[in-house]
């Protein structure tokens, strides 16, 4: 993740990232091991892009978008559940017992989001922000990626100011946990 231009064209194409992960698991048999990897990696993408919003997307939302604060309460909820979601499905190999439906939850829950964002939330942003603001936001999330962390953090501040100050140091905890046991490497 990390491809350049506003922070609306950048998310978008995030979202289709994820969806290309979603259609591969789902293109595997039930128990497959490489299921559990692109979900690993499913994990990552979400929470590495959910981070940049809740530092960056949203706190926008509150400043330009009428109504904001009601809309960013409610994207903040989504990921909250779709977090906890990641969080139980971590736990789990391809094998187990909840993994299937723990997958479809989250399949449902970031489909859902993502439909919302889409075709409620980003037009309106677009309406409401200067384009050389989308740009610089578009960099901001793109800085964010980079250095957030790479696994759920349920009870971790979603808001700034204390997002923004914990957030990088859970990032260089979780990619250190990630480069010890080569999660998300694969796929």
């Amino acid at each position: 993740m990390g491809h350049g231009g506003d922070v609306i064209n950048e998310l978008v194409t995030d979202h289709r990232e994820v969806e290309e992960l979603f259609k591969r698991i789902e293109r595997l048999p039930s128990g497959a091991a490489e299921r559990k990897e692109l979900a690993d990696q499913v994990t990552i993408e979400l929470v590495r892009h959910a981070v940049a919003e809740e530092e960056y997307l949203y706190p926008a939302v509150r400043e330009h978008v009428p109504g904001g604060d009601a809309i960013a309460d409610r994207e903040l909820a989504d990921h909250a559940s779709a977090e906890r979601t990641m969080k139980e499905l971590e736990a789990c190999d391809a094998g187990d017992v909840r993994f299937d439906a723990l997958v479809t939850q989250l399949m449902a829950e970031i489909r859902g989001h993502v439909d919302d964002e889409e075709a409620n939330l980003f037009p309106r942003l677009r309406a409401a922000c200067p384009p050389e603001a989308l740009e610089e936001l578009g960099d901001k999330v793109r800085r964010a990626k980079q250095v957030a962390p790479t696994r759920p953090h349920p009870a971790a501040p979603d808001k700034p100011p204390a997002n923004k100050l914990l957030d990088p140091g859970a990032g260089i905890v979780d990619r250190l946990r990630d480069a010890v046991t080569g999660r998300g490497k694969q796929g």
